[in-house]
């Protein structure tokens, strides 16, 4: 669908929903006012629901409303989480679908003028990227996180994608970091590193205020494992040295620890110290896989905002209370 079609579609759909929630029209009242179908109504009440532009709450006196949040929130210190209602039967892309639309219309709530988004692409990120309602915003930068070039090759079409797609989605400036996810040498890192045209990226992942990203997990088959960036025997390094998740090429153990581990002096990645100090470090997660990684991460202090399926967040929220997400 072209942008403008979008954006109209959109338009469209906020204007049914005013008239059906708030009015109380009927479709086929509405159908008639707007000069269309009823079948065309429908679609619209759905496009509002998925895209996030209608939020329906049900307050059931015998449910403490918003539970799982309110554990997880409390026992992580989050200064906000969400749960993503999904049917215990959804398939892990139905889950995803729901997750990511629901991410989507949250990150453009975030983004006004000036915001600096710093993106660790992934496969989540861009589904987030495909779900993103148009919007210009003045003065925005989208910058990459980590590097994403593998081989003989510093681009990779789809790492540089979702970053162009987010800047194209609010009329910002997107920047690449046109190195490997991975160095041969830390050397070369090191040396890359003293350049004013990757320092002057990295200035802008420090300053960013809305740093998204997920959990790369190899249990899930993450873009980071299974795009040809690991060997099978830098995978089993990762196991043997109880590596449970990465963020950004950033790994890291089941406590969170991450400066001392040996496979990181290689990583394309940001300092994790920029996302203890981000107003939005916004993780989204889809999938109980990426459990262990994610406890790690807010054992780490990396998080400060979640959202995640409802399926997950009870599993999180049942071994918080066994002891077993201390």
């Amino acid at each position: 669908m072209a942008q403008g079609d979008r954006q109209e579609t959109a338009y469209m759909a906020v204007r049914v929903a005013r008239l059906y929630y708030f009015q109380n029209m009927t479709t086929a009242a509405i159908a008639d006012e707007i000069g269309t179908s009823r079948a065309t109504v429908s679609r619209l009440l759905s496009f509002a629901l998925d895209r996030g532009l209608v939020e329906i709450r049900v307050h059931d006196p015998q449910q403490v409303s918003g539970s799982l949040e309110a554990a997880i929130a409390h026992h992580y210190r989050l200064r906000s989480i969400q749960v993503v209602p999904v049917a215990a039967a959804a398939t892990d892309k139905e889950t995803l679908q729901r997750v990511t639309c629901h991410a989507a219309a949250y990150v453009n709530s975030l983004v006004t003028p000036g915001t600096i988004i710093g993106l660790a692409w992934g496969t989540t990120v861009a589904q987030i990227a495909d779900q993103l309602l148009p919007r210009h915003v003045h003065d925005v930068d989208v910058v990459a996180l980590n590097g994403s070039g593998s081989g003989a090759s510093f681009i990779n079409s789809f790492s540089e994608s979702i970053v162009s797609r987010f800047a194209q989605n609010y009329g910002a400036r997107a920047h690449h970091l046109p190195v490997p996810a991975f160095f041969d040498y830390p050397e070369t890192r090191t040396a890359l590193w003293r350049e004013k045209s990757i320092k002057a990226i990295r200035d802008l992942q420090e300053r960013a205020s809305i740093l998204l990203f997920s959990i790369g997990a190899e249990a899930t088959g993450s873009y980071i494992h299974t795009a040809g960036y690991l060997g099978e025997e830098e995978r089993q390094i990762l196991r043997d040295e109880g590596l449970v998740g990465d963020i950004a090429t950033v790994f890291f153990r089941a406590d969170g620890s991450w400066r001392d581990v040996a496979f990181n002096a290689r990583n394309s990645g940001p300092d994790m110290e920029c996302f203890t100090r981000a107003a939005h470090a916004l993780c989204v997660v889809s999938g109980t896989g990426k459990l262990p990684g994610l406890k790690a991460a807010l054992r780490g202090g990396f998080i400060n905002e979640l959202i995640i399926d409802e399926p997950s967040a009870r599993l999180l929220v049942e071994q918080i209370r066994s002891g077993a997400a201390a």
